[in-house]
């Protein structure tokens, strides 16, 4: 029979250890907000070390939990491996990987240049790919563990002008599955998020202005139809996405491996 207490304990943290890339803003700064507060040492990590600072902090500020900051390039093997060893040599385990730092390209499959899809690849897929290996060796030797990839609706509904984005994280959804199915016997289980249309960073491109600033009218133009679209007539919020990714670093989802959440309002059903 499960109580209050059993349920409350299936989402709780406490004493595990997580990392999560892209944590200076967005999906990434909600999810280490998030497993933070759910009791974990959070290892905020972004290639700005300034933003992965600011997240650190607003964690540790807010008592939600505890965080430590560190700058790092995904899209370089060493820079994981080392940031998941330090976890290891701080804490003795790890217990959680979330790989959800991303980078954009906005082209046409016509006028993509090779320079371009290799600048995302590398950070997108090849950088969810150090992840997975700088974590998994780790959780395989240690028997346990939980890795949290990120793709996107992308890769479910094709939208012109974001191919390169696309191809990366329907990339990312086949190197879960794989990886999944050659670590589970070790007790490592790896899932893929894929969110729908939620306004952060990364997405505000269509309605921030030169000088960095929000265009609040074009903003509007920009999001009302997407809520229109929606069956549940809104967009996502980054703690939409983060709360899966709880779902997913947690013992709650403990028979769930090699598997997408998509939440994206019903845009795009499997």
């Amino acid at each position: 029979m499960q109580t209050s207490e059993t349920v409350r304990q299936a989402f709780d943290l406490s004493g595990r250890v997580a990392v999560v890339t892209g944590a200076g803003s967005g999906i990434g700064r909600a999810s280490a907000e998030v497993l933070a507060g759910a009791g974990a040492t959070v290892y905020c990590a972004d290639v700005r070390e300034a933003a992965a600072e600011e997240t650190a902090t607003s964690i540790l500020y807010q008592g939600k939990g505890r965080a430590i900051a560190r700058s790092v390039d995904v899209s370089e093997a060493e820079e994981m491996n080392d940031l998941c060893a330090t976890a290891v040599a701080d804490h003795g385990h790890l217990d959680v990987m979330c790989n959800i730092a991303g980078t954009m390209h906005d082209s046409s499959i016509l006028d993509l240049t090779t320079e371009e899809l290799d600048r995302v690849l590398s950070v997108n897929l090849k950088g969810s790919l150090h992840g997975c290996q700088a974590a998994g060796r780790i959780m395989v030797a240690q028997g346990s563990g939980s890795i949290v990839n990120m793709s996107s609706a992308a890769v479910l509904t094709p939208t012109p002008g974001i191919g390169a984005y696309a191809i990366s994280k329907a990339a990312v959804v086949q190197l879960t599955k794989t990886m999944a199915v050659e670590v589970g016997k070790k007790g490592v289980r790896v899932n893929a998020v894929a969110p729908g249309f939620v306004p952060t960073t990364m997405t505000s491109r269509y309605y921030r202005r030169p000088d960095g600033s929000i265009d609040e009218e074009m903003m509007e133009q920009v999001l009302a139809p997407m809520r229109k679209f929606s069956p549940l007539r809104r967009v996502g919020d980054p703690s939409d996405i983060a709360f899966c990714v709880l779902y997913l670093a947690s013992d709650a989802s403990s028979f769930l491996t090699g598997q997408s959440l998509s939440p994206n309002g019903g845009v795009a059903m499997i």
